[in-house]
């Protein structure tokens, strides 16, 4: 493809993309594919002789898109939606005009430099403390892949430290602390490394939050058999329930325990502390004042495409210290002075992408002020959709809302009561039969033996009228999923 051809195929693009946005709430909201549709459609090798690009365009269309799930649809209210934007969309194809594999300050001085700046930029938009900027020299922010990177290598840097000041433990007896409402991401770590995991419980009672209690008998427990507990990642808005452990209560405990690192996982609700009005719910004090380091996925509810996700470090000699591995060939100048941040010692690989181009495109079309306002509006209708709840005599909020999460069950008034088990296997109908529609995206979970649904509003182009709309619906399929549940129980309502 010469230049000229990739422009007439690149004003395609645009245009088909521009057609794609503008008819994504009349889409199907998930794929209706069978697994391996893929590879029955399409040729088992590659071409010997080049497609003409037209055709491949037919295909994408043809066959791709109908295997997609729409992540960004107004009407995704399933994990946590994507909240992407064409700022960022255009961020993405700026940056991939200009391959470079961005290791060092060297490879591509604007990558690393721009990164360094939105960092603080974020950094500062969010309130975090000084500590963490780039600026600072001590600590600092980086952009990983996703905040199971961010905790991954938040744990290579503890463990590190640890064994640094605490030298001779063996890697049988070092110990990662996360929560049984802890995102996969701290089990995943550990199995990476080959480190023991402890799941600390968490009770309905605390709003399945981690208390300063829990923590202190665990390490009593643990030192006591001769483990090293050497990391505690904590969450503000847990995945299930949006719960935010007590970090006000872990940093006290922990005051006496040095070495142990804190990481505080707020890959979806940190996002919020743009808004001053949330900051104490998410516990901006405390991440300031106890967290080594924190993360927050801008690819959540940051209105930027995937993949984004936020690290900051207290001290980026401990990240540093732990991934530094620089051969001959990779050493520079500037490197070696110390004068650069060469951000492949932030994290795991060596090349990494211009993702920061991306973020620097949506900071600055909407401002601040425009990231409130969309976090704002998100939150205003999750209210509103827990109201209606709140309002039904069908249906039961599970836990009190978390920002723009609401977690509900189908609980009918009933002539005579259902048992938790009775309850679970009507809520697990009623799912199936909200999973089955193509229209519209729900998550389950399960808090402690107690099935429910997630709602989450995220997506920036959802509306009242995709709230409603989700509301709707669930009476349907919950009348439904009940009226059949009620025919094989014999319940009477």
């Amino acid at each position: 493809m010469n230049i000229e051809q990739f422009r007439r195929a690149g004003y395609e693009a645009i245009d088909w993309i521009c057609e794609y946005h503008s008819t994504l709430q009349d889409r199907p909201v998930t794929a209706r594919v069978e697994p391996g549709y893929l590879r029955r459609a399409l040729p088992s090798e590659a071409p010997q002789i080049g497609d003409n690009f037209g055709s491949i365009v037919q295909d994408y269309e043809k066959y791709i898109i109908p295997g997609l799930t729409h992540w960004h649809h107004p009407s995704f209210f399933a994990y946590f939606p994507i909240g992407s934007t064409l700022e960022a969309v255009l961020g993405d194809l700026y940056a991939s005009s200009a391959p470079n594999p961005g290791f060092n300050w060297s490879a591509s001085p604007a990558c690393t430099e721009l990164e360094a700046v939105v960092m603080d930029w974020a950094a500062k938009m969010l309130g975090l403390d000084s500590n963490f900027y780039n600026s600072d020299n001590v600590g600092g922010g980086v952009i990983q892949t996703t905040a199971s990177d961010s905790a991954l290598v938040a744990v290579v840097a503890a463990r590190s430290r640890y064994t640094k000041q605490c030298p001779g433990v063996s890697p049988e007896k070092l110990l990662i602390y996360t929560t049984t409402q802890t995102h996969s991401l701290g089990k995943k770590a550990g199995l990476v490394l080959g480190l023991n995991v402890r799941g600390l419980e968490v009770t309905v009672q605390d709003n399945f939050a981690l208390r300063g209690d829990m923590l202190r008998r665990a390490l009593e427990e643990d030192r006591a058999a001769g483990l090293h507990p050497f990391i505690l990642i904590g969450t503000v808005g847990t995945t299930s329930s949006g719960a935010v452990d007590r970090l006000g209560e872990l940093g006290l405990v922990l005051e006496d325990h040095p070495f142990i690192w804190l990481h505080v996982d707020a890959a979806w609700a940190g996002v919020a502390m743009v808004c001053p009005e949330y900051r104490d719910i998410c516990l901006l004090g405390d991440i300031n004042k106890y967290g080594d380091s924190f993360c927050t996925n801008f690819h959540k509810w940051g209105l930027v495409n995937f993949d984004c996700s936020g690290f900051w470090v207290r001290d980026k000699a401990s990240l540093v210290d732990a991934l530094d591995v620089t051969p001959e060939f990779l050493r520079t100048k500037h490197g070696d002075a110390g004068t650069v941040i060469d951000y492949r010692n932030w994290h795991v690989g060596l090349g990494r992408k211009f993702r920061s181009l991306k973020l620097w495109f949506v900071l600055r079309s909407f401002g601040v002020e425009g990231f409130q306002q969309y976090i704002r509006e998100t939150v205003k209708l999750g209210n509103m959709f827990a109201s209606l709840i709140r309002e039904s005599t069908e249906f039961a909020l599970v836990t009190p809302p978390s920002l723009a999460l609401t977690l509900f069950r189908l609980e009918p008034r009933l002539a005579s009561p259902i048992t938790l088990a009775g309850l679970n296997e009507l809520n697990r109908a009623f799912y199936a039969r909200l999973s089955a529609r193509s229209d519209i995206a729900f998550t389950q979970t399960d808090l402690n033996g107690m099935f429910c649904i997630r709602m989450v509003v995220g997506a920036s182009r959802t509306s009242e009228d995709h709230v409603r709309r989700a509301y709707e619906i669930i009476c349907l399929e919950g009348k439904a999923a009940l009226e059949e549940w009620q025919c094989t129980t014999g319940a009477i309502q």
